[in-house]
């Protein structure tokens, strides 16, 4: 039992607050007693650019931080895919969630199906996304469409979609699947993470707190997900070997299969009509397995 009430604190999106209700939640089961602290971030603040303009690294994140850093909070809760992979100094994280579904989501109107076209989508459709990633992915995949930027939150931009300013959008199964978002009046496309490869360690929760709490530290090591860390560790290991912040148009899936054989999908791409590099590797060891998908990567 931790000796205080503990305050989180977390962006105030829908889905920053479930993420932090869920971790109340998480707390309470084992005897802890929190409350809640909504923090705006550079990300929350700026909505007319798309990501891949904005400035810096961890714009989603900063502002929380510095606040787990002046003890204003206890914990941080994050988006794992959201995190730079070099910590500022003085911060850990102390435990990961369970991974959702970590594949995205094709979301498209009624009036965009073609059956006979490419992931259905008709020729000159406009699909929405920010991510440079997924630009890059969904054009190798479906080339006849063309890609417009596409900024708010999850239901903001489901919103955009109904009101026809997209043809469809793109995003991350994982969000809707929390938020339990009904998307019966359109036709969905979950796309395969080992063809259309995620975000290193999208549909993660991670936890995070200073460095000088270590009664903090042991508390959360009771809701940690091991096996979650390990494929994560490979994904985020990858990324911070390609020197790339949160925002590179790069792709890593790690899938760990009953027998232990580590499965590492990876995509990259500089700009979203440049081809495609793709790796694939499987072998029954996690050693220097970062290091080889990364120099296949450069060497493609």
């Amino acid at each position: 039992m931790y000796n205080k009430k503990i305050i989180i604190g977390t962006r105030g999106s829908k889905l920053a607050l479930w993420q932090a209700y869920n971790l109340q939640d998480k707390l309470s089961s084992i005897g802890q007693e929190s409350e809640l602290l909504i923090i705006k971030t550079k990300g929350d603040k700026i909505q007319d650019l798309s990501f891949d303009k904005i400035e810096g690294k961890g714009f989603f994140t900063k502002e929380i931080e510095d606040a787990l850093l002046d003890r204003s909070i206890d914990i941080a809760v994050h988006s794992l895919k959201d995190l730079p992979t070099n910590h500022p100094e003085g911060l850990v994280i102390a435990a990961l969630s369970e991974r959702e579904d970590c594949s995205d989501l094709l979301i498209i109107n009624q009036d965009a199906l073609n059956v006979d076209e490419v992931l259905s989508l008709k020729k000159n459709a406009v699909v929405g996304t920010s991510s440079v990633r997924r630009k890059s992915q969904i054009l190798s995949l479906a080339p006849q469409v063309t890609v417009k930027d596409l900024r708010g939150n999850v239901p903001t931009r489901i919103a955009k979609l109904a009101d026809g300013n997209y043809d469809a959008i793109i995003l991350a199964s994982a969000g809707i699947n929390r938020l339990e978002i009904d998307l019966s009046e359109f036709k969905t496309i979950r796309l395969n993470p080992v063809e259309f490869v995620p975000a290193p360690a999208q549909g993660v929760i991670a936890y995070q707190v200073n460095e000088k709490d270590p009664e903090l530290r042991k508390l959360l090591i009771k809701i940690h997900q091991k096996q979650v860390s390990k494929a994560t560790n490979i994904e985020r290991k990858v990324l911070n070997l390609m020197e790339g912040g949160c925002q590179m148009p790069l792709g890593v899936y790690c899938k760990i299969d009953k027998s232990g054989y580590y499965h590492v999908y990876a995509s990259l791409s500089t700009h979203p009509n440049e081809e495609l590099k793709r790796v694939n590797i499987s072998r029954n060891t996690n050693q220097n397995l970062a290091e080889d998908i990364v120099q296949q990567l450069k060497n493609n």
